[in-house]
């Protein structure tokens, strides 16, 4: 019998972006409505560059 990891994220992409103050509204819009596709975005700030991740949510 396997057990099966619910929550579980596999980054599918990513994207470097130059710094934009409000782009954080951008990826809560998407987790907003595409939590039902099983997608999740992430935002974080690398070496002065914003860094977009898309995750696959198994």
């Amino acid at each position: 019998m396997s057990e099966k990891k619910e929550g579980k994220l596999e980054l599918i992409a990513q994207k470097h972006f130059t710094p934009w103050d409000e782009m954080y509204l951008v990826v809560d819009f998407l987790n907003k409505h595409l939590k039902d596709k099983k997608v999740m975005f992430g935002l974080n700030k690398k070496n002065g560059e914003m860094v977009m991740s898309i995750y696959e949510v198994e």
